[in-house]
């Protein structure tokens, strides 16, 4: 089970694309559900695209996924170098091993590789066995003496004793051409697996790296959680028996096999991949949530000035309600200043339900006299002066949260007060009605 070795052998010609990251994801989940071992191979051959500055996205993106390689940039391994524009002389070994069992010719600068004109059958793990027959030879040097794309991937393969390919199926059309090539070599090729494409949320055609979402980069920047990045991707063509969705990555490790691939595209769905993201940013151990919330805090909200233990109460009573870690400077803004905003446009709307104003003067009056400011004694105190007036609990629970807050949504507004305290919230309702 031990000699599984799969590769994703990524070019570093763009940023990092959601659907680079689920082949190289699949990859790394086949190899730990089967106990080998995962290479990261990098195709940089080519000179007028290749950047330094879209390498390290790359490999900051797939540690960031939790992606780490057992051989690679970085860590080694018994099969390097990992960069192709390092494998020169790898690359020159096997050109003269073909030109001398008489599988090439040169014609016009461009060296070509001989077709046998046999089809071809692709054992395919998702697809089955699928036949292509390679017409014409094709160029594997070119005149600039550069080989090609097609023989280093075979070559790299071979060298690395690769047992998996694991790839998009866009790269299906090239796979008879390298059969051909590990049979001019007299090497077993490696079991396919071609995996289905993603598809853009809206209309049809690929996913690229224009559309919405398409970009690793910008998950991270968003305070996006990777584990729920990796748990929504592996989803885009494979499903657990279970009928499960949101699962911990140990046991999708564990479930996953890449025969249970689903043949047929899938699409992505950005709105399920931010829900996915809450679930897990709500399922976070708390501390785990405060450390992430902070360095998301730390460059847009004074929380140094403010004693350690009033942020803690703060976030513990956002981490149920919050969507997102981007959406979190807004949501808990005012409880660090007083001069937060009002949302305009939401007081009219309440204004025209109910009396805002009446209800804040008697809650007001009730609060002052109130000793112990808690859940308990808050929630009791509305339920009361709803009932001696004769209207309901929502009119006070409303009024009060956009007095104190400046909107209509947040944490529990019971929770709210008590975190806020007394002083501050008579301050805010004394200003409030002042101007209002």
């Amino acid at each position: 089970m031990n000699d599984v070795r799969v590769r994703f052998a990524p070019s570093p010609t763009g940023f990092f694309h959601i659907g680079s990251a689920r082949t190289a994801l699949f990859n790394w989940l086949y190899a730990k559900h089967r106990g080998g071992k995962f290479i990261l191979r990098i195709e940089d051959t080519d000179d007028e695209r290749d950047r330094k500055e879209f390498l390290d996205v790359l490999i900051h993106g797939l540690h960031w996924l939790g992606l780490h390689w057992d051989e690679g940039p970085d860590v080694g391994g018994d099969y390097g170098p990992y960069f192709q524009s390092q494998r020169s002389d790898v690359y020159q070994k096997h050109i003269e091993i073909l030109g001398d069992g008489g599988f090439t010719y040169e014609r016009d600068g461009a060296l070509y590789f001989k077709v046998s004109h046999r089809p071809q059958v692709i054992h395919d793990l998702i697809r089955g066995d699928v036949s292509r027959e390679e017409e014409k030879d094709f160029v594997i040097v070119r005149s600039n003496g550069k080989p090609v794309f097609h023989l280093v991937n075979v070559v790299d393969d071979i060298s690395m004793r690769i047992t998996h390919i694991i790839r998009g199926e866009d790269h299906l059309s090239n796979t008879s051409k390298h059969i051909e090539l590990f049979n001019a070599f007299g090497v077993k090729p490696p079991l396919f697996a071609h995996i289905p494409l993603i598809l853009k949320s809206q209309g049809s055609g690929k996913m690229s790296k224009r559309d919405t979402g398409a970009l690793i980069e910008d998950y991270e920047k968003n305070h996006f959680i990777a584990d729920a990045v990796c748990n929504y991707l592996c989803l885009l063509g494979w499903s657990p028996k279970e009928d499960r969705e949101i699962l911990p990555l140990d046991e999708i490790v564990r479930l996953f096999d890449i025969e249970d691939v689903n043949r047929n595209n899938a699409r992505f769905d950005e709105k399920k991949m931010s829900f996915f993201n809450s679930e897990y940013l709500r399922a976070l151990p708390f501390d785990d949530f405060y450390g992430r919330a902070l360095a998301v805090l730390k460059s847009s909200m004074p929380i140094g000035e403010f004693d350690i233990q009033y942020v803690r109460d703060v976030l513990a009573l956002c981490q149920e309600k919050l969507r997102s870690f981007a959406e979190l400077p807004n949501f808990i803004e005012y409880f660090f200043t007083e001069s937060f905003a009002y949302d305009r446009d939401a007081l009219a709307k309440l204004q025209s339900k109910f009396d805002v104003q009446t209800r804040l003067h008697e809650f007001k009056l009730a609060f002052e006299s109130l000793d112990i400011v808690d859940e308990t004694s808050i929630e009791n105190l509305i339920r009361e002066l709803a009932a001696d007036h004769g209207v309901n609990t929502g009119e006070y629970i409303h009024s009060v949260r956009f007095a104190v807050s400046g909107r209509t949504v947040g944490p529990g507004l019971f929770g709210l007060l008590r975190v806020l305290g007394k002083q501050v919230i008579l301050k805010r309702l004394n200003a409030f009605l002042s101007q209002n």
